[in-house]
């Protein structure tokens, strides 16, 4: 389920204590990831940005759909043929994913994958497709059509033709992993930022917490605010980038997987809370489920809260949001 976010600006402190903070940009995953890490001394920093490189990349081959030899591609090209045995790692990654979609009733929905892209956001759409080749573009996607074994650790797509993808719940899932492991080899303090689902830990080298500037979609130019983060992720789902309007109505580049219409109403969602994963998956399900919906699926999950902005650049908040804007 593609979506764009707000520009995220890391707002770092480059001040030596007894730390060092070392950056690397590289592109991973399809997107972009950016890996902070503060350290003892350079090498050490360096070898452990090493260390998450080669971690993503791992996940990377494992769930991949665009990868035609990664295990979920496997699972994708036996659909309705065969069930494919896949690591436990991918077997639970899924699981938690089918969670989220029965959770959401659909609106986020792992078989998204299958659906025909009959909208075009890069502006050569004239009009909207025809409601027949809606209803046509979603006939693969279902989740209840995915069948688990957990005993034997294997996936099966009911449907010919059907496909799962994890998208950016994928890279949610690697951030969380890499900050993991670097806790876990005690290293001091970071962020792994997957094309801005970030994972974060510790604090800058100057001892204070870092701080995330959310940049306000309807004015590039300005921060929306900058929030304080220790452990802890946040992620953004948006469509203020690509959109399509048909007779005075914006249709975002986010699209229902449940009705194959694109989201209306939200510009875009921001959610913060324990892990990128979850915070992702919330985000995505709540630009399609929209502002009422979505403020109601998120009470269900108390360790996590949103800001939202409306079409028309309406601020909205969680009750739990506990940040000054």
């Amino acid at each position: 389920m593609n979506r764009f976010l707000f520009l995220f600006t890391l707002i770092c402190c480059f001040v030596t204590n007894a730390q060092v903070l070392r950056k690397k940009t590289t592109l991973l995953m399809g997107g972009r990831f950016d890996i902070s890490i503060v350290d003892k001394d350079s090498l050490s920093a360096v070898q452990n940005i090493d260390s998450v490189i080669a971690e993503i990349t791992r996940i990377e081959n494992l769930i991949s759909d665009w990868k035609p030899d990664s295990q979920v591609s496997k699972v994708n090209q036996n659909a309705g043929i065969q069930p494919v045995k896949v690591d436990r790692e991918v077997f639970q990654l899924t699981q938690r994913a089918i969670k989220l979609s029965e959770i959401t009733n659909g609106g986020f929905d792992i078989s998204f994958a299958a659906m025909d892209k009959i909208w075009k956001f890069d502006g050569s759409m004239t009009e909207m497709p025809s409601a027949e080749a809606i209803k046509k573009s979603v006939e693969k996607v279902g989740y209840q059509n995915i069948i688990l074994d957990s005993v034997q650790s294997i996936i099966f797509l009911k449907l010919k033709g059907m496909k799962i993808g994890f998208g950016a719940l994928g890279e949610g899932y690697a951030t969380d992993k890499c900050r993991a492991m670097m806790i876990e080899k005690g290293v001091q303090a970071g962020i792994i930022n997957g094309s801005g689902d970030m994972s974060t830990w510790g604090k800058q080298p100057n001892g204070k917490d870092w701080k995330i500037g959310i940049t306000n979609p309807f004015h590039p130019e300005k921060l929306l605010t900058a929030i304080p983060l220790k452990e802890g992720a946040v992620t953004t789902s948006g469509s203020y980038e690509k959109f399509v309007v048909f007779n005075g109505k914006r249709y975002s580049h986010i699209i229902n997987p449940a009705t194959g219409y694109p989201a209306t109403g939200l510009c875009s969602v921001t959610v913060f809370g324990p892990n990128a994963e979850t915070a992702n998956g919330l985000s995505t399900s709540i630009m399609v489920l929209g502002q009422k919906e979505g403020l109601l699926l998120l009470q269900k999950f108390r360790d996590y809260s949103c800001i939202m902005i409306t079409d028309k650049g309406k601020i909205i908040k969680s009750k739990n949001f506990s940040y000054k804007l």
